[in-house]
C-alpha cells in the first residue's frame, strides 16, 4: 500500500501542483544561519531578487532592532521576537494571498495555519541557490560606439586611413 504524504508537509507540497506563492514570509536569522551569510544585506539582496523573479512580494523579519526598509518587492522588518511577527503576518495574509512561510522553527510553521505553504530554511536555501538570473542582453562592441568612431574604424578597416 502506497503511503500518502500528509497535507502541509514538504513532501506533500512538492508532489501537489499548487500555484506559486504570491507572498513570502522569511525568518531572517534562520536564513542567515542556513545560508551562512556574513552580512544580512547580502541575504536581503538575494531574497529581493528571488521574489522579484517570481512576480511575488515578501517580508523578511529579523529578531532585534533596526531600520525597516524596502528593496523592490521585499520589505525588511525587525521585531523583538520575529517568530511572533511571522505568525501574525501569516494570519493576516493567508486569506487573500498565497503565502509561503520560510522558517526552520517548527512552532512558527505549525501555528501559521494549514492554508500557508511552509519550507524549511535549509530547503529554501537550496532553492535560492538554484535561482538563476537571466543573462544580460548581448551587446556587440559596435553597438557601444558612437557613429563618428564607427565611421573612422570602418575607414581603417578598408585601408582608407
Amino acid at each position: 500500500m502506497e503511503r500518502k504524504p500528509e497535507p502541509g508537509t514538504q513532501e506533500g507540497a512538492s508532489r501537489r501542483s499548487a500555484p506559486e506563492p504570491t507572498f513570502y514570509l522569511f525568518d531572517g536569522h534562520n536564513l542567515l544561519y542556513a545560508g551562512k551569510f556574513a552580512d544580512p544585506r547580502e541575504l536581503e539582496d538575494k531574497l529581493a531578487s528571488f521574489v522579484a523573479l517570481r512576480g511575488a512580494r515578501g517580508i523578511v523579519v529579523f529578531d532585534g532592532v533596526g531600520a525597516a526598509h524596502t528593496l523592490g518587492p521585499l520589505e525588511v522588518r525587525f521585531a523583538e521576537v520575529a517568530d511572533y511577527a511571522l505568525e501574525r503576518l501569516a494570519a493576516e495574509l493567508r486569506d487573500h494571498e498565497r503565502v509561503c512561510l520560510v522558517s526552520s522553527d517548527l512552532t512558527v510553521r505549525g501555528t501559521s495555519g494549514k492554508e500557508v505553504d511552509k519550507r524549511s530554511s535549509q530547503l529554501f536555501m537550496q532553492e535560492l541557490g538554484e535561482t538563476k538570473l537571466p543573462p544580460p542582453p548581448r551587446m556587440a562592441i559596435e553597438d557601444r560606439l558612437d557613429p563618428k568612431t564607427r565611421a573612422k574604424l570602418e575607414r581603417i578597416r578598408r585601408g582608407e586611413e
